[in-house]
């Protein structure tokens, strides 16, 4: 494991939230105390809500557990999964901060081919603050890199670029392979570190991963909905991938960015892939239908806002979806609840929610 750092800036330490799902202890952000510790977290706990979780002294932390979902959204808890790392988005509802980071509980600070620890964090926020390319494919990739410039025959009018709303890290050690790929090679460990930053083009989609994200709340915040998934559900981990897959049309439709690539984390710790595939069966089927439907979704050019635009998601999902299984009935009358919940909680004159069965911890 990397050593911790003796100094470490904090950027944008007042304007962000780290949010980590967890059904452990803690331990894990020990590790991570260089780079964390300046920063606001915000723990949402799944499972059992009177089992103690543990925090490493010295975090400016909330934990809220299902029965403070339970508390601050009443009927709406509906829309937020239980057992299953989807809870994650309650954190997003609840966050008052511009940018929110999360991270999962079996990843570590990675290095770099050069044994320097990675701040994963840092390299978020400066894939936020600078510009998308989504237009026009730059082979050099991210132009706004320090030491690369937009290549010989790229459009001077696209040169500005678009606001990026998410950064999406990669990871090493243990990839983040399907139950299928994970059984054929279950020895596989990615030890490539391939020092990029891409903005993925507009109309193309991508298998987005929740354990290293980031995004600009204020952009894009009410589009990253994880779904329905977990205890009561007919389907599991597709969570981040649906929530990357609606973001991304909307993202496509509004005019905004996607980058992945850098920053890389470790990721510890391979999860069973038996228990895997019995929650993305049909995930797997249900995707050769569900991606063809998101590349032909087409927004109407009155939605203008995140909330528009989803909600006239909500309607395609019901109405094209619906066919391949009821579920996503469910999910799309999710979607609205989502909707109504982020508003209920985002608008002007509401108070922050604090957690009551949970732990607040300076």
């Amino acid at each position: 494991m990397a050593q911790p750092s003796s100094h470490v800036t904090a950027p944008l330490k007042d304007e962000l939230d780290i949010v980590i799902p967890t059904i452990r202890n803690l331990d894990f952000l020990e590790q991570w105390r260089p780079f964390f510790q300046p920063y606001h977290l915000i723990i949402v706990q799944d499972g059992d809500p009177s089992r103690n979780i543990l925090v490493p002294d010295g975090f400016d932390c909330e934990l809220y557990n299902r029965n403070d979902v339970n508390r601050v959204l009443g009927p709406k808890s509906s829309c937020i999964s239980f057992k299953d790392s989807a809870c994650r988005c309650f954190g997003f509802l609840v966050s008052k901060k511009k940018y929110i980071f999360t991270i999962d509980d079996d990843c570590f600070v990675g290095k770099d081919p050069s044994g320097k620890e990675i701040n994963a964090l840092a390299q978020h926020i400066q894939n936020l603050l600078t510009p998308s390319t989504p237009f026009f494919f730059n082979t050099l990739y991210d132009p706004f890199r320090e030491g690369v410039d937009f290549v010989r025959g790229y459009p001077f009018s696209l040169r500005g670029g678009v606001p990026t709303a998410i950064s999406h890290g990669l990871w090493l050690n243990i990839p983040d392979y399907d139950a299928p790929t994970q059984l054929v090679k279950p020895l596989e460990r990615n030890t490539r570190y391939v020092d990029a930053v891409l903005t993925i083009p507009k109309g193309t989609l991508f298998p987005m991963c929740g354990m290293n994200l980031a995004f600009d709340r204020e952009l894009i915040g009410p589009a990253m909905y994880f779904g329905l998934m977990g205890d009561g559900q007919p389907i599991g981990r597709y969570d981040d991938m649906w929530a990357g897959w609606c973001a991304k049309v909307i993202c496509d439709h509004l005019s905004l960015g996607v980058k992945t690539g850098l920053p890389y984390i470790w990721h510890s710790k391979a999860s069973n892939p038996f228990v895997n595939l019995k929650k993305e069966y049909k995930g797997i089927y249900w995707q050769e239908d569900i991606i063809p439907f998101f590349q032909s979704v087409v927004l109407p050019k009155d939605c203008t806002t995140v909330q528009q635009c989803y909600l006239e998601l909500s309607k395609l999902v019901k109405e094209k979806l619906s066919p391949v299984d009821p579920y996503f009935n469910k999910l799309g009358d999710a979607m609205v609840t989502w909707i109504e919940a982020w508003d209920l909680l985002n608008s002007p004159a509401q108070e922050p929610a604090a957690p009551v069965d949970g732990v607040k911890k300076n």
